[in-house]
């Protein structure tokens, strides 16, 4: 059986799924995508820590390093938690949480999913009023010994789940635009209080030229 698997691939499965950008590249795929460029070094990932490190070495056949501190220090695995008496519910944290864990409503409590939490803390900086706090979860382990390859199996499945929601909420939100613009466009004379025949034609120019944009994005992509 052939192996269709690519060295970014083979990579990808060897980092902790965690998300958190600490490597500062947008998710372990893109990290994992530029190591197998040779575009970054094997030590940018702190929640992979020292193991991750020899992981990596023995994918890429390159020597084993220490973590960069400049990207973080290896330690336990740690979970967020939401101070319900400083929660004002503005859902910041949950459009920065990258696993979707942190769930709620517009001004309700959030609440975190402990046990799909990966400890990224994109949450904190999000929090306007500082409600968040992070508890270590695995005291005294860190690294791979405070996460499991199930564990980032499901981390990069919520990641994934949550990319596609996203799209699909951003892909209804331009065919909701569209046929508003649509049905604008249709009776032009009757929404806009220009008069002037010439304004109108101009208006009616900028429509059809952002549906053209808007229909040449949706086939693109």
């Amino acid at each position: 059986m052939t192996d269709d698997t690519t060295l970014a691939d083979r990579i990808d499965d060897a980092l902790p799924q965690t998300q958190c950008t600490r490597c500062t590249f947008a998710d372990c795929r893109a990290y994992a995508e530029a190591i197998a460029g040779g575009e970054a070094e094997i030590n940018q990932c702190p929640p992979g820590g020292a193991q991750g490190i020899a992981r990596l070495a023995a994918l890429t056949g390159r020597p084993v390093i220490e973590l960069n501190p400049v990207h973080g220090v290896e330690g336990p695995r740690r979970v967020a938690f939401v101070d319900e008496a400083w929660c004002i519910g503005c859902t910041l944290c949950i459009k920065a949480c990258p696993v979707d864990c942190i769930v709620g409503a517009a001004r309700r409590m959030h609440v975190v999913i402990e046990d799909q939490c990966t400890g990224c803390e994109l949450c904190i900086p999000a929090c306007p009023v500082d409600c968040i706090v992070l508890e270590d979860a695995t005291p005294g382990a860190s690294g791979w010994a405070a996460w499991s390859a199930a564990q980032a199996c499901e981390a990069r499945e919520h990641y994934a789940s949550r990319r596609m929601r996203l799209e699909r909420d951003r892909r209804e939100n331009d065919a909701r635009l569209a046929r508003k613009a649509v049905g604008k466009l249709a009776g032009l004379a009757h929404h806009s209080s220009l008069t002037d025949p010439a304004a109108l034609e101009g208006k009616r120019m900028a429509i059809e030229a952002a549906l053209a944009r808007a229909r040449a994005k949706r086939s693109v992509a």
